[in-house]
């Protein structure tokens, strides 16, 4: 119970991470590819200002989705958190957003994602 978030989340190559002018096709392999349900998207700094998930490609759903630019269909300023966050408060912060997957933040830029599956695994649920 005393984790901190850096210890468990997932980091570098297991990232899923895009620009706002990336293809929502491509974003959608990366949501597939990384199993997060959900895919951070980056501006021209490398900071964290959206986010695309499962339940947005439902609201976006429309037969040029493939072709739209992220930017067009990402939320703005995601839910994040910093690594030396107790796992318990990551898990309170979830449960109270509805949301299954939190990006791990330095200076506004991503260093590693946790998902609700993690704290399973750890016994923290």
């Amino acid at each position: 119970r005393l984790h901190k978030v850096a210890d468990k989340m997932h980091r570098g190559e297991h990232l899923p991470l895009v620009t706002t002018d990336a293809l929502m096709g491509d974003a959608i392999v990366l949501i597939s590819q990384k199993g997060f349900g959900c895919v951070g998207v980056l501006d021209e700094s490398d900071h964290l200002v959206g986010i695309v998930t499962d339940g947005d490609l439902r609201r976006h759903m429309n037969p040029q989705l493939l072709q739209q630019p992220v930017g067009e269909v990402m939320t703005l300023n995601p839910t994040t958190v910093e690594g030396g966050l107790l796992m318990t408060e990551a898990l309170a912060l979830m449960n109270h957003k509805k949301i299954t997957a939190l990006f791990v933040v330095e200076n506004n830029a991503p260093i590693g994602i946790i998902h609700i599956h993690d704290f399973l695994r750890a016994g923290i649920v």
